[in-house]
């Protein structure tokens, strides 16, 4: 029996996704649920699943776009390993039919023509390429081909630049290759961003020594007592923004239209980064989270964007970003708004500085915290008072995050 595999819908808004990569090659046997292919969307990565065992035949091929419910390739349920019996239980039945059966894939298998592909990749240029060329003084084989096999192409011809200068003999290649559906999506929403807002970035800097502390005191005991869960940054940082937020709810509010949608919930987005690029999985109702809570919930979520099993209603959503640029050694940045929503906060890498404590120098271990704000809706006012509320929460964790108990606060 042959099984038509559709392309399943990851989310509701998403009508379209891109074959990435295929797992498997046509021909292959697969098992059930085995991970034949990953499927880009505008949101995430995910993996498509084999709907029963069988020979694979593929009829999509990777870096299509296919729509939610295409057919991307057959299943023959009645298929085997290579290597079993069934040949011979096909051959019983009839014999014409079954050796019709056995040419076809050994057409399959003879498809990729290496030698064609093989003539394409010398670089042979097309008959417009090869005309441009020529009015170009310039040999196709100083030109990176980016058509099937790497035939040049007439765009290719378009695009290249005649040697100026003398060769110094060095490596001159280049790579074209087509973002992720997901790259794409991204770059088109940053974008977004700097154009439809009013964006806006106010600074500040945070003395991590008393939270530094904090962690050094603690950070073993609340590991044993959590199942391996470490006592990281994050957890301080998205404490510190619930309690501003609640202070200045502007700053945890979108536009939409002409009316401001204010929220009395604080689902913190927090950015990633993937192995396809930039994640923002959501950590839902922070404000109500413990310590433990928030650092498992990130946890879950990092892992599960590492390994690339992220979903769309894992992203959907969030009131608010934060983003740490510091562990990739950042030391300031303007971090850009993740709309709808009208702020981020940028965390930076800490570093030892001097500073002036009560009119004597010490150095400290300080960090730099960007605010990056959408005008339209956040004044200055709301602006600073949130970062400046951010800050004092950080030099002053016991008091203002964890009621002057820590212990009770980490469930120690």
């Amino acid at each position: 029996m042959i099984l038509e595999m559709k392309v399943p819908s990851p989310g509701e808004s998403i009508t379209e996704v891109e074959i990435a990569t295929w797992l498997v090659k046509d021909g292959d046997y697969v098992e059930k649920d085995q991970a034949i292919a990953e499927v880009d969307s505008d949101k995430a990565t995910l993996e498509l699943p084999a709907e029963a065992s069988g020979i694979i035949t593929l009829k999509a091929e990777e870096g299509d776009a296919v729509a939610v419910g295409q057919v991307v390739c057959h299943i023959d349920t009645d298929g085997k390993p290579s290597g079993g019996a069934p040949a011979k239980e096909e051959k019983k039945e009839e014999a014409p039919k079954a050796e019709a059966k056995k040419e076809e894939p050994k057409k399959e298998e003879a498809k990729p023509a290496p030698a064609a592909e093989k003539s394409y990749a010398s670089g042979t240029p097309s008959p417009a390429a090869r005309k441009i060329l020529d009015e170009k003084n310039m040999d196709a084989s100083a030109v990176s081909g980016t058509g099937k096999g790497g035939r040049i192409t007439k765009d290719d011809a378009v695009n290249a630049v005649p040697s100026m200068g003398t060769p110094t003999g060095g490596n001159r290649g280049s790579e074209r290759t087509k973002l992720s559906m997901l790259r794409r999506k991204v770059a088109e929403r940053l974008v977004a961003a700097k154009n439809e807002t009013a964006m806006l970035t106010t600074f500040n800097e945070v003395n991590m020594t008393p939270i530094n502390t904090l962690r050094n005191e603690y950070k073993d005991a609340f590991k044993a007592k959590h199942n391996g869960i470490g006592l990281g940054y994050m957890s301080f940082f998205t404490k510190a923004v619930t309690r501003a937020l609640q202070l200045y709810p502007d700053v945890n509010s979108m536009m939409d239209g002409d009316h401001k949608l204010a929220f009395d919930f604080v689902d913190v987005s927090i950015a990633v980064s993937g192995p396809k690029g930039l994640m923002v999985p959501v950590v839902r109702n922070a404000e109500n989270l413990t310590f433990r809570g928030i650092e498992a919930e990130i946890k879950r979520l990092a892992i599960k964007a590492r390994d690339g099993q992220i979903t769309v209603d894992d992203m959907t959503g969030g009131t608010f970003t934060i983003t740490n640029g510091g562990v990739f050694g950042s030391m300031l940045s303007t971090p850009i708004i993740n709309p709808p929503q009208s702020g981020i906060l940028g965390m930076h890498n800490i570093i030892q500085r001097p500073i002036a404590v009560n009119g004597k120098v010490e150095i400290h271990p300080m960090m730099y915290v960007a605010l990056s704000y959408d005008h339209r809706i956040i004044d200055g006012r709301e602006s600073v008072g949130f970062l400046v509320a951010v800050k004092e929460a950080l030099e002053n964790p016991a008091e203002l995050l964890m009621d002057n108990n820590p212990k009770k606060a980490l469930e120690l």
